[in-house]
């Protein structure tokens, strides 16, 4: 049975198992999370969920990161995960269903505040969460039956809190029974206009996920099999499918799986990832544009053709809420906005999402000159490339096209550890300093000598002045 499985590997990776790369990359990827969350510090989204978290009290419980609250581990997992969420920001795995694995990082890390894990414990947990994700992922697509991809976060949370825990293999069996059993999300959160919800469904997930895993560990089972049963997982919810090789099992010929991390993005763009490539495009066009036709030449374009492909059309260019977004949820996930954006301000930050922004008159005007076609030459290229071909028309008939493949973030087009600790720096030091983003950058990069991961949450803390 699949469960146990799951529940075998878990309990059998150790950090030894993890090549240098993969722990490199686990700790890019809370540096990267840390960056995001800082950003989204005064959300209203991360507001609430930082409001509701603090109305639980618990001494020994796990911090709301940016304050000295301790609360639930659940409800810490909640509101710091959709920090992480918000901005739309952290990485990415894009395959049959897609993910952004890093957001499972909450919950791993409130299971090791509550447990005094140490910095390698909470290394293996976190590449082992990116990789039941990714491989659950590859394995089976939920949108195309009405389920949101966060579905599979439960579980893959709920692996990770397991094992940062130090739960049996019987108990993780059961963390995996009653993770899979109660949290089935509905797609409706990602189709037209989006809401706060967006940034929160993950981090609902991993707190479901922390949750049966700490019941789990106190004796409650959970049915089973969860993923063969007659009214299980594989029948109802994603259909029958066969897991691949997890990171580090061996094939008949000796060689050793890869772990998944190392496939997954690291965003550019604070903007859904199938429009990072139309960005970059849309960027390197409006500087070709301007040094040959003047200043003004972005709003006397006649036509602007974003050719794409099917599931990144399905997600951010099709509804007609794309050409019309009111909220920053549906704006950073439009291809419409992301491209326009781009074309007028020659950037892509936080700030292109601001209300004034999203009201703006000579933005919608330009937006309404946009296509999205699909482009049959692209067919099957997706998730190996994400390929946009931007092409501009000028009243006068001029043509500007420019073509992008793979964006900067993507493995085959890696983010620098500089480019990850500025984004850092960019995100964090007006909330923080830059003196304490120094040390939480040092403190990440030797994170597996740290004995205790509680010594993290203060290098978080926000002043309270921005609380």
């Amino acid at each position: 049975m699949l469960a146990d499985r799951l529940a075998s590997y878990t309990q059998a990776l150790c950090y030894d198992d993890l090549p240098g790369d993969v722990v490199h990359e686990v700790k890019r990827r809370i540096l990267d999370s840390a960056a995001c969350a800082f950003g989204a510090w005064k959300a209203t989204p991360c507001r609430i969920a930082r409001h509701v978290a603090q109305s639980a009290k618990v001494p020994g419980g796990a911090t709301i990161w940016g304050t000295s609250h301790k609360t639930l581990p659940d409800l810490a997992a909640f509101a710091n995960g959709a920090l992480v969420r918000y901005l739309d920001f952290n990485d990415t795995y894009l395959s049959k269903e897609p993910a952004h694995p890093s957001d499972n990082l909450a919950a791993i890390l409130a299971a090791g505040e509550i447990a005094h894990a140490s910095g390698k414990r909470v290394i293996q947990a976190i590449a082992l969460a990116y990789e039941i994700q990714c491989r659950l992922c590859d394995a089976a697509a939920l949108r195309s039956r009405g389920w949101d991809h966060v579905t599979y976060g439960s579980i893959s949370s709920a692996l990770g809190a397991a094992k940062t825990l130090k739960l049996t293999e019987a108990q993780t069996t059961q963390a995996i029974n009653l993770a899979a059993v109660a949290n089935v999300a509905l797609r409706q959160t990602r189709v037209g206009e989006m809401s706060m919800w967006k940034a929160c469904a993950f981090s609902n997930a991993a707190r479901n996920g922390l949750f049966a895993a700490i019941l789990a560990q106190r004796g409650m089972t959970g049915p089973a099999p969860i993923f063969e049963g007659e009214k299980g997982f594989m029948k109802l919810v994603s259909g029958p499918f066969e897991l691949s090789r997890l990171g580090g099992e061996r094939a008949p010929d000796d060689t050793l799986a890869s772990f998944k991390i190392l496939d997954s993005y690291i965003k550019h763009f604070p903007v859904e990832y199938h429009a990072q490539t139309a960005v970059e495009a849309a960027l390197a066009l409006r500087a070709e544009v301007i040094k040959a036709e003047g200043a003004d030449a972005i709003q006397r374009l006649s036509e602007i053709e974003i050719g794409s492909y099917d599931v990144a059309i399905e997600i951010i260019g099709r509804d007609p809420e794309k050409w019309h977004p009111t909220t920053r949820e549906t704006a950073d996930h439009s291809f419409p906005y992301c491209v326009a954006v781009a074309l007028l301000d020659g950037r892509v930050t936080l700030h292109s999402f601001d209300p004034h922004r999203l009201r703006d008159a000579a933005l919608h005007e330009l937006m309404k000159k946009v296509r999205v076609v699909p482009q049959p030459e692209f067919a099957g290229r997706y998730p190996g490339a994400m390929p946009t071909r931007l092409t501009l028309r000028t009243t006068t008939g001029t043509v500007y096209m420019r073509h992008v493949d793979v964006p900067l973030g993507h493995p085959g087009n890696p983010m620098s550890d500089q480019d990850v600790e500025d984004k850092l720096r960019r995100l964090a030091s007006r909330r923080i300093g830059l003196a304490q983003v120094e040390k939480l950058i040092g403190f990440v990069w030797t994170l597996e000598r740290e004995k205790d991961i509680a010594t993290l949450m203060p290098l978080l803390r926000v002043p309270h002045r921005d609380a």
